[in-house]
């Protein structure tokens, strides 16, 4: 078979108004010949080569749309006059190329607005040769309110905060962190604790940044937060009484490893792997059908439920074989069966590496090439599919033959790692064994880091790498240390990331209260305080039927069966669809919504997503019957739903509605109702 590489998905890259220059170069043979055969005599003057066109209106001497790209004399203009004196030579085969770039320094903290530095680029060539490139790189900073860049490199702070400037030049990008904070900031590190390595890290860079984290968080909130994290459900009223009397100093780590060993932390990361892996039925059954989807989803449950390590597992899923009934991994390459598509979904499921935009062009804010895209594809182009006996059951078998044909030239490309080397690999041979092996070796720079960040993404509902799948030179770690340290010591646990979220959760870091103080109140993205975070949909629904002892009836599951088990991606409810279940239509970490919106708060409001349970749990009938007095009711209400004992002040305003004639149930429900519609139960903090 032979996949060609004809779908373009941005026509721009292709060059505007009949000048089709390649995008960032990608294409130079083709350049060239644009520039020198295509209309001949238009562009190019050999004879007087300043009136070439290509130089009068890149000076602007000829008005274009594009307008003035640089100035006579400039060194621009001198090299590409030099270039036409000489006769528009092509460059010979053996040119040296550019192997990597160099950005130094490495970090710089300014002090005071408009305080400088001056970056520094240096190009390495294959040849051994080194030069200065700064005066030809393009400068590009993420964050032009902290710190500006100019053409020539020079960073210019401007209000406290950090940015990270990419530099480009030819098809390489490299890049470099520049702080900004106030001139003679008077600043004291406090006495703070550290639990473990991810505090060590963390405290780091927030000293560089001049910033204090907030206090730890009170027993009430940190219990909330790691439950729904861990477990994703919310602990009952007794197991709040339990906690908040239990004098023991280590009871924090105690609930931690007691929650790691629940079903429920396994029923919460099957959901979060079935959306990375796109476990969903097809519209087209006999592509992927409820019984396959069904199997994958209870396969991946098995792995995660005997803890099987994340990259044995990940290299059973590439290496799957077989019929997709009797080997449920195989129905990895019944999701996506387009050779292309299927490299993109693994580069950003296993990687945190989008590589879409190499498709069509070299890409312009990452180290990626349209070479590094068909090669990184051909791994995956001799992939057989075929039916079984049940038409709804697929084969996969290593077909032994096929190509990625490269779009320019229609070059046959060979399989090459991302960012590594060649493998060599026998005719016939499996490629996805080789890619498997390589993808969790010490040789790929991504994986771990990938897994390590997506890990603690969900626990801070921010990633080090934020999106956590969208890993690039111009989106850089906000720590690149801590997440290196992580990385590591998923590793040294052999891929065990039950082990890494025990780090996590038993670190100060984690435990930080919501509340800001006056160095970290505008700080985003360094984790000096805890983020309050939307609970997602699954778990949110859930957290309604538990705590009003209703339940609900999901298409496909029995009774009262959680939302978060719900096998297939296209099984939703309304509930679910309104608070952004992810669809599992791609592997995006933007497919799960957790902005809040007022559809959300209107359907709370007003649905019978929350009154209809009130009623039907008949939690307060049930407790009133049995001689309950008010105050206990009110106790436990804010137990079940904020995990914490009602303040002296809430206690009175509520008792005084008692006064007004209305019977205790339904003041009480009116209560319930108040508490399920309340920020603090909605959102995690």
């Amino acid at each position: 078979a032979v996949i060609r590489a004809d779908r373009p998905r941005d026509r721009s890259s292709r060059g505007k108004d009949g000048f089709r220059l390649s995008l960032f170069g990608y294409d130079p043979d083709g350049d060239h010949f644009r520039l020198t055969r295509e209309t001949i005599a238009r562009r190019i003057n050999l004879e007087v080569p300043e009136e070439s066109l290509v130089l009068e209106k890149a000076t602007n001497r000829v008005p274009h749309t594009g307008g003035e790209r640089f100035k006579a004399g400039t060194d621009f203009y001198n090299v590409i006059l030099a270039w036409l004196k000489a006769g528009a030579p092509k460059d010979p085969a053996n040119v040296a190329t550019v192997d990597r770039l160099e950005i130094h320094p490495r970090q710089s903290v300014l002090e005071g607005t408009g305080a400088t530095q001056q970056l520094t680029v240096r190009a390495f060539y294959s040849d051994g040769t080194d030069r200065d490139v700064t005066a030809l790189t393009a400068f590009m900073s993420n964050n032009d309110v902290a710190v500006k860049v100019g053409e020539d490199g020079k960073a210019a702070a401007g209000v406290r905060g950090e940015a990270f400037i990419t530099a480009r030049f030819e098809a390489h990008a490299t890049g470099v962190q520049v702080l900004s904070i106030p001139k003679n900031l008077h600043f004291t590190w406090p006495a703070v604790a550290e639990h473990n390595y991810i505090d060590g890290l963390v405290h780091e860079k927030l000293k560089k940044l001049r910033i204090t984290p907030s206090a730890v968080s009170d027993d009430a909130t940190f219990l909330r937060r790691v439950y729904l994290d861990i477990t994703g459900t919310l602990p009952s009223a007794d197991d709040v009484r339990k906690f908040l009397n239990d004098p023991a100093p280590a009871k924090r780590t105690a609930v931690v490893d007691d929650l790691l060993s629940r079903k429920e932390f396994v029923d919460l990361w099957v959901m979060k792997w079935a959306e990375l892996l796109q476990i969903r039925s097809a519209d087209q059954q006999l592509l992927m059908s409820t019984k396959s989807a069904l199997q994958y989803f209870e396969w991946l449950e098995d792995q995660i439920a005997r803890n099987i390590p994340v990259d044995a597992m990940v290299k059973t899923l590439l290496t799957a074989t077989g019929p997709s009934f009797e080997a449920p991994a195989a129905n990895f390459y019944k999701v996506e069966r387009d050779t292309l598509k299927l490299s993109e979904n693994v580069a950003q499921a296993f990687m945190g590496v989008r590589v879409q935009c190499a498709q069509c062009h070299n890409h312009p804010f990452d180290r990626w090439t349209m070479n590094d895209y068909y090669s990184f594809a051909a791994f995956f182009a001799q992939v057989g599919r075929k039916s079984g006996e049940d038409p709804r059951e697929t084969i996969v078998f290593n077909n032994a033959t096929g190509t990625v044909k490269h779009p320019v030239g229609g070059k046959d490309m060979a399989p090459k790692f991302l960012g590594g080397a060649k493998p060599d690999i026998p005719k016939g041979g499996d490629r996805r064994q080789v890619l498997a092996d390589w993808l969790a070796s010490p040789d790929n720079p991504y994986f771990a880091r990938n897994l390590a960040n997506i890990v603690w993404a969900h626990f801070f509902g921010k990633g080090i790498v934020d999106p956590v799948d969208d890993v690039r030179v111009s989106n850089p770690a906000s720590n690149p240390e801590l997440l290196d340290a992580l990385a590591a010591q998923l590793t040294d646990y052999r891929y065990d990331f039950k082990k890494l979220v025990r780090d996590i959760c038993r670190s100060r870091t984690y435990q930080l209260s919501p509340v800001a103080n006056e160095t970290n109140a505008a700080d985003e993205q360094n984790f000096a305080r805890a983020g309050i975070r939307r609970i997602r949909a699954e778990i949110l629904l859930d957290a309604l039927s538990n705590v009003t002892a209703s339940s609900e009836k999901i298409r496909g599951l029995p009774q009262g069966a959680r939302a978060v088990a719900i096998a297939d991606g296209r099984t939703s409810t309304y509930f679910l669809t309104t608070f952004g279940r992810a669809t599992r239509e791609t592997p995006c970490s933007c497919e799960v919504k957790m902005e809040p919106n007022l559809s959300q708060a209107l359907h709370l409001l007003n649905g019978d997503a929350v009154n209809a349970k009130v009623v039907n749990g008949g939690l307060v009938k049930k407790w009133l019957k049995a001689g309950r007095n008010r105050e206990e009711i009110i106790e436990d209400l804010y137990l079940r739903t904020l995990n914490r004992y009602p303040t002296a002040t809430e206690s009175e305003k509520i008792l005084a509605f008692f006064t007004e004639g209305k019977s205790a149930e339904v003041v009480l429900n009116d209560l319930f109702w108040s508490l399920l519609n309340a920020k603090e139960f909605v959102f995690n903090h």
